[in-house]
């Protein structure tokens, strides 16, 4: 889509409003009490043959889960792990990382170029933008900052961002300079989400495993230092509540959780998660004191009748 930016309308503008700042406070949904969630379930399974990678959670307790088959999108009750197909997907349809936003709204990274939003009560496809060309590109993962959508491009040195809300706008490609070197033929930037000031963006680059710190403004990538492990290869999905970032390293199946400084220039490691239940995680989101990710399974051969699931750690 490349038609002139609308002007936003009220409730986009209080709703990036206040995504800015609880990016500044605290990344993301959740609030439930400890207490609140301590007897739901850790662990719900997907519909066979699902090819999961990406999830999201608002306020409120359900969690979407993509698939790579055709795009379907798939709704739990957090409080009992039921869930159902809330959209049937495409053919030639992807659906890989996910967030949602105060506004009911469900953004998609398509892989192909293509970005998607859906409404998050039926599953419509209310916009669909093409971000980039078809072949040759990677639209990996997605998250909110201020007024638009982000989205990184594994196969390019760029980001991409779109106005969050329902209405069409334009897409505007951010090229990674600075310190950014584009490797060839491996997945570059992967996961991403707003620095605790809510001024700029972190981005995963899963091979050879570095953070950056990347401003939204001029597209210039300071890389990160990293303190206690000298990289985050197989960094994938990325979760920040405060200064503390959570980095899903999937083949390694384990979540490592960093302490940033004020600046998100130096990132110190505190400790790693791990769980014998993980079967390469690839994201995560968050529901009051707890991280829930997507086995994707990406060592086992897919079939139609392959399980997946969903499982949930304390944080």
């Amino acid at each position: 889509m490349t038609r002139p930016h609308p002007q936003p309308t009220r409730r986009a503008v209080l709703g990036g409003a206040a995504a800015l700042a609880a990016l500044t406070v605290t990344a993301g949904a959740g609030t439930a009490s400890a207490a609140r969630n301590a007897t739901w379930p850790t662990e719900f399974t997907l519909p066979d043959g699902w090819l999961p990678e990406g999830i999201a959670i608002g306020r409120t307790p359900y969690a979407y889960l993509g698939s790579r088959a055709n795009g379907a999108i798939y709704r739990t009750d957090l409080r009992t792990g039921e869930g159902k197909v809330l959209y049937a997907g495409a053919t030639g349809q992807i659906a890989v990382g996910l967030k949602t936003d105060q506004d009911g709204l469900l953004y998609v990274a398509g892989n192909t170029g293509v970005a998607r939003v859906h409404d998050v009560r039926t599953g419509e496809v209310l916009l669909s933008y093409q971000l980039s060309e078809a072949t040759g590109h990677f639209i990996n993962d997605v998250t909110l900052l201020g007024d638009r959508a982000w989205f990184t491009d594994s196969r390019a040195a760029a980001l991409y961002s779109v106005p969050r809300g329902s209405r069409s706008g334009e897409v505007r490609t951010l090229p990674l300079t600075g310190d950014w070197v584009q490797l060839p033929d491996v997945n570059n930037g992967n996961g991403i989400v707003g620095t605790p000031d809510g001024r700029g963006l972190i981005v995963v680059k899963s091979t050879p495993g570095e953070l950056y710190n990347v401003d939204p403004r001029s597209g210039y990538a300071k890389k990160i230092t990293l303190v206690g492990q000298d990289t985050v290869v197989n960094g994938d999905g990325l979760w920040r509540i405060g200064r503390t970032l959570y980095v899903v390293q999937n083949r390694l199946n384990l979540i490592s959780v960093w302490d940033l400084d004020a600046k998100a220039t130096t990132a110190t490691l505190r400790t790693t998660i791990t769980d014998p239940r993980f079967d390469v995680p690839t994201t995560a989101a968050r529901f009051g004191n707890r991280l829930y990710l997507v086995n994707a399974r990406f060592t086992t051969t897919p079939t139609p009748e392959t399980t997946y699931n969903a499982v949930a750690v304390s944080i």
